[in-house]
Formats: structure tokens, sequence, C-alpha cells
């Protein structure tokens, strides 16, 4: 049966009329950037990758421990065969490490070296399933003759990784932007070099690679491992046109804003420098590949060192990277291996996507979990006149305050620790500030995962005339809430109901203000929204974010309503009701209210906050009620949520 193109929600899975019976690949099942903690004791890996019929690799880093290699790990192998990116020593047998590969990740042992789980020590594990049009594994013996060797990969490769496993050797790399009688060596910092008998000055194709005579890749009797990476071969998402890898160059132009544009935005990336000798550098958005100002987590793959937090590697956008200081000296040529961001699934429950916690302050350093992988975060004091903070995994250790028009802040530890997202579930907060974390104070969290359809966080930077913006919700926004960040401004807010004539702010209980100069009269569309000229949205050389959300069929829905005067119910197409509702009255006055199941949508009062004020929470009236299919409004005068014949727009999430 032939792929089918579809639309809005179902675009990423196909339901009802546009259900397709051809197998769908998407990134996240494919690879994972896991962070864990080394326990000393056998422990299981969990992220949904299936190693153990599919077959791939496990790249492990002890992240503040100079001395410890990068561990690779892989199904061709078999288990407890290790060998290090940074060594060229041959292969040696790792017990009590990774232990076994699994239909959802791996395990690992007890770990007497120390390198992939010891106690007290944090890890990073990169997982790589094999997948055509992503990544293979091929294991070969050597001839000492010029020779192809078959690969799985369904496409041309665009790098190979190559070493020899009974012996020392250097690691071999090919890169499709180097020459083929170029080469690459991993552990070390050497620039390209030229070798006619590494690839036999040959070219793969998407069956086979050829190596030459060099004992590096072909020795007579040598047992090799090679690692193969696609580029740019699509066969992904619905309709597999969808690139998920891209391996490519650049020259360094020296300024501070080059984009290299890859078609997506990536969650992890490696790059190195080709024409001068320096490092293999490699980061992630896991331990900080942000856009901001945030100090970036980077690795350098040809050495044992720790983990490096000085030095800046580039920041992602919706459709690639901006260079940062170390990669972009100009006239220099760069090489990368860059992978897509997930999720591209569409989720289907509002669990996968969102998650609270009412919780009670420690003063000391916490985690605040919300069951998935978290993006963004929302924190207020219920207690206490307090703002509401707002910080993201893509603007760093920075956040911004709901009820203001202030500037990004640099947190501080006190408020959200040093690296606040450096966690598999969760947000860091800090010890001692009533904003997020004060002994005796309670607070509540709010935790929200970008997934298409759903929500998603972008950064841009203002010019000044009118633009568009790219985004990556995989749908229409609905609701768009945008925030300078270099600078004090309003939050302005786009909603499909109010139109794109106009705008509200987050910040204040006003109406809906008529500007041609915010939204440029465009409405957003699946893939770009457009800002004029305000300051609010796109001030020349002004850095901006801007949180977007759309209707999810069973996860999240953008609601409208006219009031009633007494009592009605929201149909958001839900089947267990609502856990988290925000509400504004858009033709007068009127707070952005915020319920949730965590404090207390039930059937008596309901516990309250609005977004707009510093305001502790309303714990006595009943504005809303509880039903299946969304929720119920009760026009009280305490919130005016059902005035008759009054507008209202909102968000709700099952």
């Amino acid at each position: 049966m032939p792929l089918v193109q579809t639309r809005g929600a179902a675009s990423a899975q196909g339901f009802g009329e546009f259900a397709q019976a051809t197998a769908v690949n998407y990134i996240e099942d494919v690879f994972s950037t896991y962070l864990y903690q080394g326990t000393s004791a056998n422990q299981t890996i969990t992220n949904g990758i299936d190693l153990s019929t599919k077959g791939g690799l496990v790249w492990c880093k002890g992240r503040p421990n100079a001395g410890y290699s990068h561990r690779l790990f892989d199904t061709a192998r078999g288990v407890n065969n290790s060998i290090a990116t940074d060594s060229t020593a041959a292969q040696f047998t790792q017990t009590n490490s990774v232990t076994a590969f699994n239909t959802t990740g791996f395990s690992l042992g007890s770990d007497g070296n120390g390198e992939v789980n010891f106690s007290g020590s944090t890890y990073v594990g990169w997982t790589f399933r094999k997948q055509a049009k992503f990544f293979d594994i091929v294991t070969y013996t050597g001839t000492g003759a010029n020779r192809t060797i078959a690969h799985n990969l369904g496409s041309v490769p665009g790098s190979i990784i190559i070493k020899r496993t009974d012996a020392t050797a250097a690691w071999a790399v090919y890169h499709r932007s180097l020459a083929n009688t170029q080469y690459m060596v991993l552990n070390t910092t050497a620039a390209a070099a030229t070798g006619a008998t590494y690839w036999n000055s040959t070219t793969p194709t998407s069956s086979v690679f050829s190596v030459g005579t060099n004992a590096s890749v072909n020795a007579s009797g040598g047992t090799y491992v090679a690692y193969i990476f696609a580029h740019n071969a699509g066969g992904f998402g619905l309709t597999g046109t969808d690139n998920v890898i891209s391996c490519g160059s650049y020259v360094g132009d020296g300024t501070t804003t080059q984009l290299i544009n890859l078609g997506f935005e990536p969650q992890c990336i490696m790059v190195k420098i080709s024409s001068l000798t320096d490092h293999w550098f490699l980061a992630d958005n896991m331990r900080g590949l942000v856009n901001g100002t945030s100090v970036l987590a980077a690795f350098r793959a040809n050495t044992a060192d720790a983990e490096l937090t000085s030095s800046w590697i580039a920041s992602p956008t919706p459709v690639g990277f901006t260079t940062g200081s170390s990669v972009r000296d100009l006239g220099d040529t760069y090489l990368y291996i860059a992978i897509r961001r997930g999720p591209m699934k569409v989720p289907t429950s509002g669990t996968s996507v969102f998650g609270m916690s009412a919780r009670s302050g420690t003063g000391a350093n916490a985690t605040v979990t919300g069951g998935q992988t978290d993006d963004a975060v929302l924190v207020k004091n219920r207690g206490s006149a307090v703002a509401s903070l707002f910080s993201s995994r893509l603007t760093g250790t920075g956040y911004l305050v709901t009820a203001t028009t202030a500037a990004e802040v640099a947190a501080g530890v006190t408020i959200l620790q040093a690296n606040p997202w450096d966690v598999m579930d969760g947000v860091k907060v800090g010890t001692t500030s009533t904003i997020t974390n004060a002994s005796a104070n309670t607070y509540i969290n709010y935790l929200f995962k970008r997934a298409p359809s759903f929500m998603d966080v972008v950064c841009y930077t203002g010019t000044g005339v009118n633009r568009t913006v790219t985004h990556n919700l995989g749908a229409v926004p609905e609701i768009m809430i945008v925030k300078m960040r270099s600078s004090a401004d309003d939050w302005g807010v786009y909603t499909a109901t109010t139109g794109n004539t106009g705008s509200l702010r987050l910040n204040t209980t006003g109406t809906l203000i008529v500007q041609s100069v915010v939204w440029n009269n465009t409405s957003p569309t699946a893939s770009v929204f457009t800002v004029g000229t305000n300051s609010m949205v796109n001030a020349n050389a002004d850095t901006y974010v801007a949180y977007l959300f759309a209707t999810c069929a069973g996860v999240s829905k953008v609601f409208s309503y006219t009031g009633n005067g007494s009592s009605q119910t929201i149909n958001c197409g839900f089947t267990a009701g609502s856990r988290w509702i925000m509400i504004k009255r858009t033709d007068s006055a009127g707070d952005w209210y915020v319920w949730d199941s965590a404090r207390g949508i039930i059937a008596g009062n309901d516990p309250h906050l609005s977004l707009n004020t510093i305001a502790a929470e309303v714990t006595t009236d009943d504005s809303v009620d509880t039903d299946n299919t969304g929720f119920i409004v009760n026009q009280l005068s305490a919130t005016d949520i059902n005035v008759t014949s009054a507008t209202y727009i909102g968000l709700a999430i099952a």
C-alpha cells in the first residue's frame, strides 16, 4: 500500500481516512541521548530503543570524570566488547559494563572499570539503532588488498568510522565532504590527510564502500567494525521523505550569526575542523545545546577529558544551527554530523507531554519531575506574592516572569541549578529562593514536552522588518506566546480566535489590541509564523522566545466560547476530563486564569492562579467543575469566566 499524505494532527501517524499500512520510522525510535547516574550495581537504561532485535551501538562517556574513555559497545561485536574513540587500543573484554542489549534500551553491570556505571559519577549514553537511511554497523575481516564491503544503509553513506578491533590502530574516518583520497582520524586532532590506501580513491555507494590496503582499514587477517551514517537520505516521517541525519561541511565566516541550514532542528552535533588541527567536539540538547548565553556542555571525542563547560559549539535553530566561537574561524573548513531533534510522532495522551508537581519547598537542591523528558517549566509559589517563573530547555539557565515585562533573568543557583535541564525527567531547582524552592513554601510546577501538534518552542533574533519565523509544531499554531528575552517588553499573544490583526498581553488583564504591526495581519501556517515591526515581537537585534500550542486530538484543546451567565460544558474531545485549564476573557478585562487537577479540579472550590499577577493562589471559589469531555465553567463574580455574551479563549490539556 502506498504512503498517503496527511494533514494536521494525523500527519505524523495516519489516523482514520489517512491510515496506511507501511511502517513509519521516527528519530525517537532509532536515536537517544540518555543521562544517568552511576550506581556500581546492575541497572537498566530504558530509552525506548530496540537494540535486541534491531541491533545498534551504545556509546557511553563519564561526564565530569577526566580519564574516563568514550566506551563503545555494539550488537555486531557482542556485549562486553569495548573500544574507545580516544584510544588506538584493540577491542578488549569489559565485563560488567554494558551487559545486555534490550528491546527498550540496554543494561549495565557493576562496572569494575568505573567508565560506564561508577557510583557517584554521572554519564551520558548515546544509542544508535540500525535503520536504513540512518545508521548501520558492519564487521569484516581484512584481506590486505583493495576491496568493497557490503552494507545495509540503503543510501550512500555520509560518513564511515572504522576501527580495527584485533590490534592497535587509529580510527579512520571517511566523510562525504572530503575527497575520496582523504581521511581523518577520530582519536587525534589532526587535519584531513591524503592517503589513497584508505578508501582506494573510491566513493561509497548505496550498497558498498571501498577500502584500500592501509592497516587501519584492511590489514590481512585483521578484524574491523565500521559505523556507517547516512546523509539527507529521507526514510523517516509519514511520507518517508524526512531527513534525520546530515553529514555536511561549511566554511567559517567569523561571524556570530552563521547559520548552517540542515532543514531540521538538531539534537546532537559532532563538529571537526578539517583544514587545521583541533578537537572533535560533541554536543547534545540534553547536556546544554541551547539558544542563549548559557554555557554549553561538550565533549572532545578524541580525548578522555571531562566534559567541557566553557566553550560554544553551536546554537540550535528550527532549521539547523548557528556556529559557536570554537567552530567558525574565518576561511576554515568544518565537517559535521548532525541528528534531528525528536519526537516526530504526534502524542496520543496528555500524560506523555505534560506533567505537574504540587510540592513543598525543601530549601535544598531538588529535581522537580513531570513524568516525561521535559522542555519547558512554569513554577509558581502558591501561598506567596511571588512571580511565576517560565524557563525552557532551549533557552538554558535563564528564566522569564509571566507577570512582568522584564527581560530574561540569569537564574542563579538559588533559583534554578547551574544546568537546570541536565536530567531526563523534569527540571532542577535551587536552594532557598521563594520563587522556586524555599523551605515551608508550597509550589505548583507545570512541565511541558515539545511534540508535534501539541507544543513547540522557537528562539529567534528580531530584524525590525516584517518577516516569517520557521517553527516545528507540525500543525498550524492556535496560540502563540512571544516574549522578548534581551530587553523589557510585553508578552505578545496570538490566538486563532482573536485573529491576526491584534494581540493580547499575557502580563496584563487587557482586551485585544488591534495592531497590524504585531502579526503583519498574517495568520501562521504549519511551518512558519509571521511577525511585524512591533518591538514586542521583532525589534532589530533583540532576541525572542515563542511558545506555540495547537489542538492535538485527545491531548490538548485550544478552545473559545461565549458566556451564558450560568454554567456550560466546554467539550474538548477528551475522555477523562482536563488536567490543566487556562482561560482569558477577550472582550473585556480579565485575568489569565489557570486551574489544574494537581491542586484540584473538583465539584467544590478549585484553587486557581493568574499568570498576569504575582498574587498567591485563590482557593475560595468554584469557577470550574469536572466533565469527562473537558470541563465545566461556572459564572461567579470572583472570576467572571462565563459572563453572558462575553467571549473567552483558552487552552486545556487532558
